[in-house]
């Protein structure tokens, strides 16, 4: 299952809200319910109550927000370890060439030879 929509769901199933959601997230409300949507159509059940009068999760949405909040972390665990440890060797800096001369002004880099 994709990363990005088990984020939203478990967003959404913490927040059990979806505007609320979709603001911790960064993203459209309508972004997060497309990411439910699409979880319920490749599971085959219903993640959240349709008949509820507020936002609610089934008991299936329940479990499945359990074994993606494990999920999640497990991929954050495993992306943290990856991360490169500091340290090694300097390189050099290629710079970014010439500066662009300015009317009026010295050339930067260069000083007035004194005599």
């Amino acid at each position: 299952m994709d990363h990005t929509l088990l984020k939203q769901f478990v967003a959404a199933g913490r927040e059990l809200h979806f505007a609320h959601a979709a603001r911790t997230l960064g993203v459209p409300r309508s972004s997060v319910i497309a990411a439910v949507r699409s979880l319920e159509a490749q599971l085959g059940y219903a993640l959240f109550d349709p008949n509820a009068t507020s936002t609610q999760l089934t008991p299936q949405g329940e479990a499945f927000l359990v074994d993606a909040e494990r999920q999640l972390d497990k991929s954050a665990k495993a992306a943290a370890a990856s991360v490169a440890k500091p340290g090694g060797k300097a390189k050099a800096s290629k710079g970014k060439g010439r500066a662009p001369a300015v009317k009026g002004q010295s050339k930067p880099g260069r000083k007035r030879q004194s005599r």
